[in-house]
């Protein structure tokens, strides 16, 4: 597991069983639900993503709590090498500038810490607050993943696939 990383509002640090049932909780709330939807279970689908050899996740932690999750995982073949990543925050924590603050420490970890010289992120098309986010760290759109995702109400929505190569870090 990795170290703790520090940003100018969060610090992101490995999640751990303790983590589980405040994740899950904001998990639950409408807002991360309905972009984050999952099992009947969100506490078991929450340990289980902890317990994923292939994803790595951190607690975002703010101000003394729990108020989110980052996680990245690896496309490892040499010829296509790259890292993925995935974000979720507290309804109640939006728009102070910790998800960017977030997402810009764990792309700067990947890139400069851990070498990958490209990193992708896929937020829902429709999801304008992620996409502003992801372009305030470098993110730049690829295009869009036509019918991507199941929603909530079960029909298919684009996703926004954006990469950003290390050096457009910002």
């Amino acid at each position: 597991m990795s170290t703790t990383l520090y940003g100018t509002a969060v610090t992101l640090r490995p999640a751990t069983a303790e983590d589980v049932a405040p994740l899950a909780a904001i998990r639950a709330t409408p807002e991360v639900f309905a972009r984050w939807r999952g099992a009947d279970d969100l506490p078991a689908e929450v340990a289980d993503d902890l317990a994923d050899p292939g994803t790595e996740v951190f607690a975002i932690v703010h101000a003394g709590r729990v108020v989110g999750a980052v996680q990245w995982y690896a496309e490892s073949d040499p010829d296509y090498r790259h890292a993925g990543i995935d974000i979720f925050l507290d309804p109640a924590v939006h728009g102070q500038g910790l998800g960017t603050d977030a997402v810009r420490v764990l792309a700067r970890h990947l890139t400069t810490t851990l070498g990958f010289h490209r990193l992708v992120i896929d937020p829902a098309a429709d999801n304008a607050a992620a996409i502003r986010c992801y372009a305030k760290v470098g993110f730049r759109p690829v295009g869009v993943m036509r019918a991507y995702e199941r929603g909530a109400d079960g029909s298919w929505h684009d996703s926004l696939l954006m990469d950003l190569l290390a050096a457009e870090l910002t």
